[in-house]
């Protein structure tokens, strides 16, 4: 799903992006949900300042979110992984010249436009700004994936996550 969004967006570089794990839901701009097989449901929830994904599973609970965080310092890790509760995250920031990166976003807003897993958001003042998420449904009671990207065109700056959760 595309969606154009009315409100500039907070964060402005991946310097500013902090992962947080603690179950706190920040306001949203748009969120997408999608039900999947086995009980389990996933929120994928646009914020001014990047993104959060919310997941409810029999036996799981979740919620990751990415973003400008207010009193919290950026800090976005390279991985996490915490095998206790089956979570493993990787984050990579690139920075692709202007022609590629125009060209990664014009490909992922043209790849998960019509993507019932997905979600789009294009920031105003530069198709180039955007927040995109997809779910990324494994076999029920195994495991599920999302991926994230975030796109600063000002910094020519794309940052990838992937995200695996065990479900148990």
């Amino acid at each position: 799903m595309l969606v154009t969004l009315a409100t500039p967006y907070v964060d402005t570089s991946a310097a500013d992006l902090s992962l947080a794990l603690d179950g706190v839901e920040h306001p949203a701009l748009h969120v997408l949900h999608v039900d999947l097989p086995g009980g389990v449901q996933v929120r994928l929830r646009l914020l001014g300042a990047s993104h959060q994904v919310v997941l409810r599973a029999p036996g799981a609970a979740l919620t990751e979110t990415v973003a400008c965080l207010p009193g919290r310092r950026p800090d976005l890790p390279d991985r996490v992984h915490d095998e206790s509760v089956g979570y493993r995250f990787t984050a990579t920031v690139l920075r692709p010249g202007d022609d590629a990166l125009r060209e990664r976003v014009a490909a992922l807003r043209a790849g998960l436009a019509d993507d019932p897993y997905a979600l789009v958001g294009v920031f105003p003042g530069d198709v180039d700004a955007v927040t995109a998420l997809a779910v990324r449904p494994g076999p029920p009671g195994g495991a599920l994936g999302w991926g994230t990207w975030h796109a600063y065109p000002q910094t020519r700056e794309l940052v990838v996550t992937e995200t695996a959760v065990t479900l148990r």
